[in-house]
């Protein structure tokens, strides 16, 4: 599985798998492939330093590289207590009405929520960027469009390759334009933030739309057969995430959520706003059912979303409470039927882009004839 963009990074094979566990993304690049490191999770610095330093000692010098969540336009002297202030009482009722109605346990006296999704908000990627600069990324990726100006200036002086996700070909000219050097299709198909535009269909008009940067196909993407069809629509290699959260070294700290994730089908997955205000593609669960219900209030724009429900997904993922409990999951989901190592994973993919390869150069033999 190798490509022009694989070779320049001196990677085997042209698989980039993104994950917030360090544990995984640096498995992901001892097999072979780009393990990225996503950073939107750690409000603290020195947790990321932590975890950098960790996956710095045990990725065996091979590269990886870091995801983080900025707008590309600049905004300054909003905190978090700004954004908190400006959520509405009616959405605090509502989320401890739903809790309420599903009998979810609080947090004890002085125990702090979890997750809290402030990584949305530019001054706290400001801070990741910070420390990750100090270690040798390779790639720096934007999950949500080109990060500021300034941004990629500074990671091309350290002769950093700039990487964004894009859902329709109009966003990836305007990346291209913004001077990052990859773009990431991302199709109707993936876990998280996705655009309404299958990977089928989008990959090719992206890679069209800015030929000659190379472009990564990411959403619904988990088998060697799908890699090959990537490469055959003209990207340089593939971008995956969902396919990670069952192996063997995910830490998702939820016996009951790896269940549901091992059971779910294809179909199993809804684009919603519950989790952060943008549609994100997720397990479908009564959370999102309730966000989703026209009679209720809605979703707020981010990040005013991620803020109000940090508590809640915290006690929903601390008690296990299986009807509410999910996680962003694209509808690869229903390849995912047993816990599997990174490197099982790697060696599923490659025999079965071969056997695809095989199949294809059969093909155009006998069409030849």
């Amino acid at each position: 599985m190798q490509t022009e963009l694989s070779r320049k990074l001196g990677i085997e094979h042209a698989a980039f798998g993104f994950t917030p566990f360090p544990a995984v993304a640096a498995a992901i690049s001892r097999a072979g492939g780009f393990g990225v490191l996503g950073a939107v999770r750690y409000t603290a610095p020195d947790d990321l330093e932590r975890d950098l330093d960790w996956l710095d000692a045990h990725a065996d010098g091979r590269p990886y590289g870091l995801d983080v969540v900025m707008p590309a336009k600049k905004v300054e002297g909003v905190t978090e207590a700004d954004v908190e202030a400006m959520i509405p009482e009616a959405h605090r009722r509502f989320v401890r009405d739903t809790l309420a109605a599903h009998g979810v346990p609080g947090l004890a006296e002085g125990e702090a929520s979890g997750w809290r999704i402030t990584g949305w908000m530019e001054q706290v990627a400001r801070t990741q960027l910070a420390v990750a600069f100090d270690y040798p990324i390779r790639l720096l990726a934007s999950a949500l469009g080109p990060p500021p100006a300034d941004v990629i200036a500074r990671a091309h002086d350290r002769d950093l390759l700039v990487a964004a996700l894009a859902g329709s070909a109009r966003h990836a000219v305007k990346h291209r334009d913004a001077g990052i050097d990859i773009v990431v299709a991302q199709g109707y198909e993936a876990g998280g933030h996705t655009g309404e535009i299958a990977t089928m269909v989008l990959t090719p008009e992206v890679v069209d739309a800015v030929d000659p940067l190379p472009v990564l196909a990411a959403g619904g993407i988990g088998s060697g057969p799908q890699v090959a069809a990537a490469l055959t629509l003209g990207a340089q290699g593939v971008w995956l995430g969902s396919i990670w959260l069952t192996t063997t070294e995910a830490d998702l700290h939820s016996p009951a959520l790896t269940r549901k994730l091992l059971a779910a089908g294809s179909g199993d997955t809804v684009r919603s706003r519950a989790l952060t205000g943008k549609p994100a593609r997720q397990l479908r669960t009564a959370w999102t059912d309730a966000w989703d219900d026209p009679t209720g209030p809605g979703a707020l724009p981010m990040p005013l979303q991620g803020l109000l429900v940090a508590e809640a997904v915290s006690r929903i993922q601390k008690y296990e409470v299986e009807p509410l409990l999910g996680t962003p999951v694209g509808q690869i989901v229903g390849r995912m039927t047993s816990e599997r190592s990174v490197q099982a994973v790697f060696d599923d993919l490659t025999r079965g882009f071969e056997q695809a390869v095989d199949r294809l150069c059969r093909i155009a033999e006998r069409s030849g004839r």
